[in-house]
């Protein structure tokens, strides 16, 4: 069962902390303009692990706080202090896209803090504002500037939205629901922020790490490139890499690939 409860930021930002199953606590991160439902669905069950999900400023039910201050590294410092405060240090810290770059960012700038690192479908590296996050970009740009029908229209029928329907049709359907995101202002703010940000670690950094690593990765995701989920494990000194079948393909079998490699992973931690 599926709990949340608030927790209060270091500037008076009340964000929702959602929890399920019992036993150690893991930290596992959505991706952008997600919340836990996303991380929920892949975390897998009844293995004596609690999965806790910080919904960050401006997702979920947690409030979205001074829009200045929407960035990977506020993320990461907001659940820097939650786990200082509530929990029994270091811990499993892991997440999706947008939360692969805050865990990943955690684990350099406070290795204190992380046990182990779990890092799915990364949409980062090191590098800010990649060009695999300009579609989100784009999406942020044109909800700023036209009505909702009128930005989503333009959208599918441009370049982006033609190349991606063919290309990776789940990275469409996820951007097309942008347009629809309440608040929508909220939803720019966080798009155009966000793609243009990143973790702010170095490659140097980077392969510096010895945290225990899973790294999970898929094809045909152009958000989500398989070659930035090869890059990092190669990169991180005795990383796991777990290749998945495409939500594209299959969602059940997504489910289920991802549930059995973070499964695999934990039980030896």
């Amino acid at each position: 069962m599926r709990r949340g409860q608030p927790f209060e930021t270091s500037d008076g930002t009340i964000l929702n902390v959602d929890t399920a199953g019992e036993g150690v606590s893991v930290i596992f991160q959505h991706g952008l303009c997600g919340d836990a439902a996303q991380t929920d669905e892949v975390f897998p069950p009844d293995m004596g692990f609690r999965r806790v999900t910080i919904e960050a400023r401006g997702h979920g039910q947690s409030q979205a706080g001074n829009p200045e201050q929407m960035s990977i590294a506020t993320f990461c410092d907001d659940i820097a202090a939650y786990i200082e405060k509530n929990l029994a240090w270091p811990v499993v810290i892991g997440g999706i896209s947008m939360g692969a770059a805050i865990a990943l960012r955690l684990a350099v700038k406070r290795p204190d803090l992380v046990k182990a690192l779990i890092i799915a479908r990364p949409a980062w590296l090191t590098a800010s504002a990649p060009e695999n996050m300009a579609p989100n970009a784009e999406v942020g740009r044109l909800v700023k500037t036209l009505p909702p029908g009128e930005a989503k229209a333009a959208f599918l029928a441009g370049p982006v939205g033609l190349r991606l329907a063919a290309e990776a049709p789940d990275n469409l359907a996820s951007l097309a629901g942008f347009f629809s995101r309440t608040p929508l202002d909220v939803t720019a703010e966080l798009l155009t922020r966000i793609s243009n940000d990143g973790p702010d670690v170095t490659e140097e950094e980077v392969r510096g790490l010895t945290t225990p690593t899973l790294v999970i990765g898929h094809e045909r995701d152009s958000i989500h490139p398989l070659a930035y989920a090869r890059a990092l494990a190669e990169r991180i000194a005795g990383a796991r890499f777990a290749q998945i079948t495409p939500k594209t393909e299959s969602r059940p079998q997504y489910v289920a690939d991802f549930r059995l490699a973070m499964s695999n992973y934990l039980k030896e931690l």
